[in-house]
């Protein structure tokens, strides 16, 4: 019998935004089975048009939240990070209107809720 996985994704906070801009998550859940893989994502808009961060992050019950990852777009499209822990089965993408996180061989401890933030490259 097969196993399914839910993932909750919720917009965190908009860091360093000005008035208008917005993150919005695409898909309130997502659910999965072991060794699968699933994306997340969220979309965004901003006027700030020199570039955004864009930052995936877990968060497990009654801890904090985890950094995953951080993907520039635009003038900093080439600025990205990874955690170590997640660099095997956790990538991203980015554009100038969504972020994209895809996580493989999904695992029962990847059961969490996902955050992700805009933060204005300045």
């Amino acid at each position: 019998m097969e196993t399914r996985f839910i993932l909750s994704l919720w917009v965190f906070s908009q860091l360093g935004a000005v008035l208008g801009d917005s993150v919005r998550s695409n898909e309130p859940e997502v659910s999965g089975a072991e060794g699968d893989t699933v994306t997340l994502s969220c979309s965004y808009e901003t006027s700030y048009t020199a570039g955004v961060y864009l930052y995936w992050y877990r968060q497990y019950p009654n801890r904090a939240p985890q950094y995953i990852l951080l993907r520039g777009t635009r003038e900093v499209s080439s600025v990205s990070d990874t955690a170590g822990f997640s660099q095997e089965r956790f990538s991203s993408q980015a554009n100038d209107s969504a972020t994209v996180l895809s996580i493989r061989a999904l695992e029962l401890a990847d059961t969490a809720v996902y955050l992700c933030a805009l933060r204005l490259a300045q």
